[in-house]
């Protein structure tokens, strides 16, 4: 099991998506001495820098990133494995004296690292496989192995949510213990002691309106090329990466399925209904968090500055 970490002091920047968090991460490592932690299920995969909208090559080079691009296409990263190789990084980053500044959009990552999980055993990638295997020849009939494995998950997992019913049918194979009953361990916090929590939240029409530009600039930065690559992989749709916002409609237009235009409106729709499902976890999961209104980028770095500032850390 991972041994929790009791920081000296961490950065904490949670928002939708097109908030503008990963430029307010960066300031703040540039002000702080920084390194920066990404939290983010989809920026964590390597063949989609533009579609994910990564921090540009430029901006990882100015200050130190981290969990950017680190994973294959056809790789999984469930909250618990981001967590534990987030710690590993944040443990570095204090033992070379720096602020570990984390940063993203997957609510579910913070939650792991700042409330914990419960305790669930690695699944050997044998069984994995070969559940994914089963889930995939089962197709409409894969919600029935779950209620064969957990009954009891089967009853709040939706019957198209393929991911999830695979994740419940490995647990119950790989561990001998269905994921209904790990759920009943107490969890544990990964990281304690001096935590800066920050969530964005902009006012919805402007964010709306970002996440519409947002996917025009993608598209006409690179964005369809990543399709093109994604598509010539033939990856399993269920993947973790093959949700990545705007994705399926432009390996539609790319296949010549569709027109441009309307890949480019599912896309946005994508993001804007997302963007909304991120502002909804936010509001309810993360309560006692710091919760910043404005979308003004000065304000916003004023305001985590002096949240700092009282710290008594001193800039770099």
């Amino acid at each position: 099991m991972t041994e929790p970490h009791h920081t000296k002091g961490a950065i904490l920047i949670a928002g939708p998506t097109a908030s503008g968090k990963s430029a307010l991460a960066l300031a703040v490592a540039e002000r702080y001495g920084g390194e920066i932690v990404n939290a983010d299920s989809m920026q964590i995969y390597a063949d989609m820098r533009v579609l994910t909208a990564r921090p540009s090559a430029e901006d990882e080079a100015r200050m130190p990133h981290h969990l950017y691009g680190v994973l294959g296409a056809g790789e999984h990263c469930s909250a618990g494995k981001w967590s534990r190789l987030a710690l590993e990084i944040i443990r570095g980053i204090e033992a070379r004296g720096r602020v570990p500044v984390v940063v993203g959009g997957t609510g579910l990552y913070f939650r792991t690292l700042v409330e914990g999980l419960s305790p669930i055993p690695a699944v050997p990638e044998e069984v994995r496989a070969a559940v994914r295997a089963d889930v995939a020849a089962a197709g409409e009939g894969a919600h029935a192995l779950l209620v064969a494995a957990d009954p009891v998950l089967a009853e709040v997992i939706r019957p198209s949510d393929k991911q999830r019913i695979a994740r419940g049918i490995e647990v119950a194979r790989g561990t001998a213990k269905p994921l209904s009953q790990w759920h009943l361990e107490p969890p544990r916090p990964l990281l304690t002691g001096r935590l800066g929590k920050f969530v964005l939240a902009p006012e919805r029409d402007w964010l709306r309106a970002r996440c519409d530009l947002r996917f025009d600039l993608m598209v006409g930065d690179g964005a369809l090329d990543e399709a093109r690559h994604m598509a010539l992989q033939a990856l399993d749709p269920a993947l973790p990466s093959m949700k990545a916002l705007g994705l399926r409609p432009l390996i539609d237009y790319v296949a010549g399925k569709i027109e441009l235009s309307e890949a480019s409106e599912k896309g946005k729709a994508e993001t804007r209904a997302y963007a909304k499902r991120q502002e909804t976890w936010f509001r309810t999961q993360m309560i006692a968090w710091n919760r910043l209104s404005t979308q003004d980028s000065e304000r916003l770095k004023a305001l985590i500055f002096a949240f700092i500032d009282e710290w008594g850390l001193t800039t770099r």
